[in-house]
């Protein structure tokens, strides 16, 4: 990838789930009834769609964060901090109460992997985003990106999206009952290794079901492996960058945010497959939710 400014903005709208991620660096997982004392602490926004559109802003894109959090201090903390790195924020239910999810985050020292404990949008059932909110925001995308979350407002966008015949990216991280709904209306599902098509059993078979589905471009990664590609009756396969990493959380969703990024820039698949790597792979090489942030934003995709 070359270096330089991004000659061309973009915009992109990101609906789903945002967290408030609570996050501890340790040496050592605790046992039962175990304390352990971290070793770095953050506290910063997270969920798929939120992060995917934090590294879109760091690339230099505009980004939007269709989301619901209602009311309440941690809604608050979670709207100042994206807002803090670029992300605009519309919720969806700016009256319900204790709405946003807390998630507590442990990133072990020695590997980078993280576990996390935390809540996400299934407990809450809320509104649909009225049809001029959707409309307006589909409209002024250059990309939609969904992650399943906050169904009512997935299959709204989707829908819009698909009759605007807009690029939309379906973050499949785990299988939802949405899914069923969504992957016929979008452009490119970004399957994770772990994502399973009612049926099937392995990624491969996932991979080439939605093929078969007619989505037009599928792409199935697996961590440091390497990423499998379906499009346009063709396939292949693209490397990931070799990092050590340090920091894994929320590496996905990164990727996710810089195809999109990329998307939005009318890349090739494998561009986007190859930039996104690069991107993720920056972030697994820094410490902390934050830190990767302006080491993104001095890579351009190179076309």
């Amino acid at each position: 990838m070359s270096k330089g400014a991004t000659p061309v903005s973009v915009s992109g709208l990101f609906v789903g789930l945002a967290t408030l991620d609570v996050i501890h660096r340790i040496d050592e997982t605790p046992g039962p009834n175990e304390k352990v004392t971290a070793t770095q602490q953050f506290v910063a926004a997270g969920g798929p769609a939120a992060n995917a559109a934090v590294t879109f802003a760091a690339l230099g894109g505009r980004a939007t964060l269709l989301t619901a959090l209602g009311s309440g201090p941690v809604a608050e903390m979670i709207r100042a901090e994206l807002r803090s790195v670029g992300v605009r924020v519309e919720d969806v239910a700016p009256n319900m109460a204790d709405l946003a999810p807390v998630s507590s985050v442990s990133v072990l020292e020695s590997t980078g992997e993280r576990s996390v404990v935390g809540g996400d949008a299934a407990r809450w059932s809320v509104p649909t985003p009225s049809e001029e909110l959707v409309s307006s925001e589909v409209r002024n995308a250059d990309v939609v990106l969904l992650d399943g979350h906050h169904p009512e407002a997935a299959r709204a966008v989707a829908g819009e999206a698909r009759r605007r015949a807009s690029p939309t990216v379906l973050d499949a991280g785990r299988w939802k009952p949405v899914m069923s709904d969504l992957i016929p209306q979008v452009s490119d599902v970004v399957a994770s290794a772990d994502f399973r098509m009612p049926g099937t059993t392995t990624a491969e078979e996932t991979g080439r079901e939605l093929v078969a589905a007619g989505v037009p471009v599928t792409a199935v990664t697996s961590g440091s492996e390497p990423i499998t590609w379906w499009s346009g009756g063709s396939s292949g396969i693209v490397a990931v960058p070799d990092v050590e990493a340090v920091d894994t959380l929320g590496a996905g969703d990164v990727f996710h945010g810089a195809y999109a990024f990329a998307l939005a820039r009318s890349a090739s698949i494998k561009q986007r497959l190859v930039f996104a790597s690069e991107i993720a792979s920056i972030r697994c090489a820094m410490v902390g939710p934050r830190s990767w942030l302006n080491a993104i934003s001095r890579v351009s995709l190179t076309q």
